[in-house]
């Protein structure tokens, strides 16, 4: 049960976060299950609906009995994480709203964990992936419209959300493309010959108008494009080509950055192309060993370069 004021609050939070720090309908949901957990928790553990006087109150011991619930509950380190991240960005907006001291749940240490490491795929096997598309639907346009999907992904690095978001106005696409990613941040992507043609082919086939007020990439229906069918195209391929689970449609977007970067590209002009607010991320999204990112720095840093 939650009191009528923690809900509204929680509300007005989440509508912030939409409107003004871009975040997606997928994050929404997720901070709002977070959230809603968390005051759930809080009027079971104190034996009533908590108010907002009652929540700027909680303690560090009230942190640490939620934290060890959940942990029994079978939620690991990094669902724990995630939602005491959600948990102390609303805390942090409420206190500043409501006036009170929130230092013990912003203090509410996050468990550790091993941070899984992207996996892509050879350079080869990218290819491979991407040719054996044409044989995996017996509608010829249904097959070009999923090799010009992970297409995208893998010549363009984007996320799957951004290739299936893209509408008729990106037609005839051109040596770039303008995307808007995570955060409302917007980004100029250039586009490989291979990427236009088979967008070309696609859109050449594609049984159903495509304008500048219509996604580009319909579905089999008639409707939008969504991330499944992609997803199982790629199930497919990977078992007929052997290749591990890891390979996803999101895999490809990992490997154009490894092979940009194993190719000698810049570090900070792989982070500008895939989007990323962080280097750290950009890192961690190439695989980048110490002595890779290294040799990155003395190539690039003026310092390492002598100057």
């Amino acid at each position: 049960m939650i009191s009528p004021a923690a809900r509204d609050a929680l509300e007005t939070w989440l509508a912030g976060q939409k409107a003004l720090e871009g975040a997606s309908d997928h994050t929404i949901d997720a901070y709002a299950r977070d959230l809603r957990a968390f005051l759930a928790f809080m009027s079971r553990h104190h034996g009533g609906a908590q108010g907002l006087g009652a929540l700027a109150r909680i303690t560090t011991t009230d942190m640490r009995a939620f934290m060890a619930h959940e942990r029994g509950a079978g939620l690991g380190a990094r669902s724990l994480a995630r939602r005491l991240s959600a948990i102390r960005s609303f805390y942090r907006w409420l206190s500043e709203r409501e006036g009170f001291e929130p230092t013990a749940v912003l203090s509410a240490r996050s468990p550790k964990f091993t941070r899984k490491l992207p996996r892509p795929l050879s350079e080869d096997a990218a290819r491979e992936v991407i040719d054996r598309m044409d044989t995996q639907s017996p509608a010829p346009w249904i097959a070009a419209r999923d090799r010009a999907v992970v297409t995208l992904l893998y010549g363009c690095g984007l996320r799957i959300s951004e290739a299936l978001g893209l509408t008729g106005a990106a037609l005839p696409m051109a040596g770039v493309l303008r995307i808007t990613g995570k955060g409302g941040r917007e980004r100029i992507v250039p586009v490989i010959a291979p990427a236009r043609a088979a967008v070309a082919d696609y859109a050449r086939l594609c049984p159903y108008p495509i304008t500048a007020a219509t996604p580009l990439f319909y579905g089999a229906r008639g409707g939008a494009l969504g991330p499944r069918p992609i997803q199982k195209v790629m199930e497919r391929v990977r078992a007929q080509l052997g290749l591990p689970a890891t390979a996803t449609p999101h895999a490809l977007r990992h490997s154009f950055a490894t092979h940009l970067l194993n190719a000698g590209g810049d570090l900070r002009a792989i982070q500008e192309l895939l989007g990323h607010a962080s280097l750290s991320t950009t890192e961690a999204y190439t695989a980048v060993d110490t002595a890779r990112l290294m040799a990155v720095y003395a190539r690039t840093h003026p310092q390492g370069r002598g100057g």
